[in-house]
């Protein structure tokens, strides 16, 4: 059986794009991936605005799953020293790996979730690495959809 999961970012985003994106997919739950959840640049995706906004709009929870976030050193490297995606992209995945994320949840958490993060695309952001590494692990058993 498959595990409905997407995946969105809010930047390059209104606020009405993105909730009407949520709830098209019928999200149940926005898991929030991002190392810090409560930037003065995210605008509506600030924690505890956004729990309220999901429960309102979309009748969904949030959750900030930080287990699932890239370290301070490995993003600073990423983002701001302008480091080369395969790098991160490897030292994120060894990262999953050290945490033996696999163990910790179960592909059931993910059922109609979504995995939120700030970048505007999936392709270089590691809500993919999320999972593409957890497929990995179970089998293949998330069937992903990006928003």
């Amino acid at each position: 059986m498959k595990i409905e999961i997407a995946t969105i970012g809010f930047t390059k985003s209104t606020a009405e794009h993105f909730f009407d994106r949520l709830k098209q997919a019928k999200v149940r739950q926005v898991m929030d991936v991002r190392l810090h959840n409560t930037s003065q640049l995210a605008g509506f995706a600030k924690a505890d605005d956004l729990a309220f906004f999901l429960k309102e709009i979309c009748g969904a929870n949030y959750l900030h799953q930080p287990l699932l976030a890239p370290t301070e050193e490995i993003l600073k490297g990423f983002k701001q020293e302008k480091g080369a995606w395969e790098v991160y992209q490897k030292q994120f995945m060894k990262l999953m790996a050290a945490r033996q994320v696999e163990k910790a949840l179960t592909p059931a958490m993910f059922d109609h979730a979504c995995l939120l993060c700030s970048e505007a695309t999936p392709h270089h952001c590691h809500r993919q690495l999320v999972c593409t590494y957890l497929n990995n692990k179970w089998g293949g058993a998330l069937h992903v959809t990006h928003l």
